[in-house]
């Protein structure tokens, strides 16, 4: 049976079959995406985090836009959701969070250095960068991992596309082998949950006697 949906006094139908079926394409070839992630360098990306972990090694995450809403998201749940059993803490912190800093390097420099000059205070040999770009060109991405190359850390990105200009810059990067920038950003949020989830697991089975 169909359904109205009332508007300002007036009946909406339900979407149309075109409608329906532009949704119904969109999940189709977002799931046929799967089957073509790049689960190597995934897992990879998920052992170098534990391995920061292990040595006590900080954590930052960057990007723009959607990028940097799931910078944030992943800062939270490396940072937060590992918090287990009474073991140490994870260093974990995104540099897209503190807005003042941001607009002020923005206003005085230049915007693409906004997140070289955050990591110039703070990373060290051996810490991890994990930059998050879809398109992989954007300028301020591409500073901050050469930020972080010549403060001799090791870097993680998130991309999409071909790699864009980001890819030789990173140690690690992982590509999602898409032209759909919606596709890219829904697979970056899986795989960053994905990688949460397996570091959560090694961590929560570490002994508590590891240390504070």
């Amino acid at each position: 049976m169909k359904h109205s949906i009332p508007i300002n006094g007036e009946a909406l139908e339900d979407m149309t079959g075109t409608q329906a079926g532009c949704v119904t394409k969109y999940f189709v070839a977002l799931s046929q995406l799967f089957a073509h992630l790049p689960f190597e360098g995934i897992n990879q990306a998920t052992e170098i985090l534990v391995c920061a972990y292990r040595q006590s090694r900080a954590v930052f995450l960057f990007g723009n836009g959607g990028s940097a809403a799931l910078a944030s998201h992943l800062a939270c749940d490396l940072g937060k959701g590992t918090v287990l059993n009474g073991n140490r803490r994870f260093r974990v912190l995104s540099l897209t969070d503190n807005v003042p800093l941001l607009t002020a390097w923005a206003n005085d420099l230049h915007y693409e250095h906004i997140f070289a000059e955050q990591l110039r205070h703070f990373i060290q040999p051996g810490d991890v960068a994990f930059a998050i770009s879809g398109s992989g060109n954007s300028p301020n991405v591409l500073r901050g991992l050469e930020a972080t190359r010549q403060a001799g850390a090791f870097s993680i990105l998130l991309t999409g596309f071909q790699g864009g200009k980001a890819s030789p810059l990173a140690d690690l990067p992982i590509i999602v082998p898409s032209e759909d920038m919606q596709h890219i950003e829904d697979m970056h949020l899986v795989i960053s949950h994905a990688i949460f989830r397996s570091v959560r697991d090694a961590i929560s089975a570490m002994s508590v006697t590891d240390g504070p």
